[in-house]
């Protein structure tokens, strides 16, 4: 096994689970043919083809799926035995960076409270993370963990604890039709253009986040896509469209020149803790623990989170 690449390994196992040369590039942060490169040099080591592609699909051969079967498992013991390494190393004390999307609720700062109580050698920083890219920091290990909008669909990220849900709001021009309404209706976010989010967020993600169609059928016009909030408040400002934000994000930017509306016959948008399945540690363990212990800001003062 002399010379083998652990990058070769991580491109084989993204390949696997997306494949698609192209998505595996993106979940790697390199380009499809790195990708190809690193798969080739991989089967030479092997000896044998791990990989078919044709112009249209892509997919394992019997000695890839073999290979993937042995290869999952080891390459996560791996990886659990370096963090574990690391963690006994340094225990909790440190930095646990907790990435976020919008605005900080009141959820979360109570996490962050008892966590803080629980743990006073460790710190937790909050990092901003862009709109557009919700699981990018996580798989350039910017941050340890994630709170971001659901759902998550990314086999190579782990769903820890969930958020209680929020209502939605429709973010408006204070010259908007809407802007001086009570509520709307989902179907009435239908009449005007709304707001989405460009790539790399995944498909199924920005679909989540701006409809395609309304609960009852009705086609929505589509609208600029955003890559961070700012952006897509200053769209909202300019007239150029609505968008959608869960009501924490939309109290914490009251002050805007743009009106918030709440929005009946929509699910709640909710929040979840994301963490990279290869880079659990005890901290982040600890942290979504605390999550999981602080429903409301009430309980931080009655509750402790043991490290594990």
């Amino acid at each position: 096994m002399g010379g083998l690449e652990v990058r070769e390994l991580e491109a084989f196992l993204a390949l696997a689970e997306e494949l698609h040369f192209g998505r595996a590039g993106a979940r790697l942060y390199v380009s499809q043919s790195r990708v190809s490169q690193l798969l080739r040099s991989l089967e030479r080591r092997i000896g044998g083809r791990l990989v078919e592609r044709t112009s249209r699909t892509v997919r394992l051969t019997p000695l890839g799926t073999d290979f993937l079967a042995e290869l999952r498992p080891a390459y996560a013991a791996l990886r659990a035995t370096v963090d574990g390494a690391r963690a006994a190393a340094r225990g909790m004390d440190g930095i646990v960076r907790i990435g976020f999307q919008g605005a900080g609720n009141d959820h979360l700062m109570a996490a962050l409270e008892l966590f803080g109580r629980s743990h006073p050698d460790c710190s937790a920083e909050l990092v901003e993370i862009p709109l557009a890219d919700p699981f990018g920091a996580l798989r350039r290990a910017e941050v340890d963990a994630a709170v971001v909008l659901l759902p998550m669909g990314e086999r190579d990220l782990v769903l820890g604890s969930v958020f209680a849900g929020q209502p939605q709001t429709l973010a408006v021009a204070r010259s908007h039709p809407f802007a001086g309404r009570a509520s709307v209706s989902a179907e009435e976010i239908a009449d005007f253009p709304l707001i989405g989010v460009r790539p790399p967020a995944p498909e199924y993600w920005r679909r989540a986040q701006a409809l395609d169609v309304t609960p009852g059928g009705r086609p929505v016009r589509t609208g600029p896509e955003v890559g961070t909030l700012e952006e897509g408040l200053a769209a909202v400002a300019a007239g150029r469209g609505t968008m959608l934000l869960c009501h924490p994000t939309a109290e914490s930017h009251r002050r805007r020149p743009v009106a918030f509306v709440p929005v009946t016959g929509l699910a709640e948008s909710r929040l979840g803790l994301v963490w990279h399945r290869y880079r659990e540690t005890p901290r982040v363990r600890a942290f979504s623990r605390a999550v999981a212990a602080t429903k409301e800001p009430a309980d931080v003062r009655s509750v402790t989170v043991e490290a594990s």
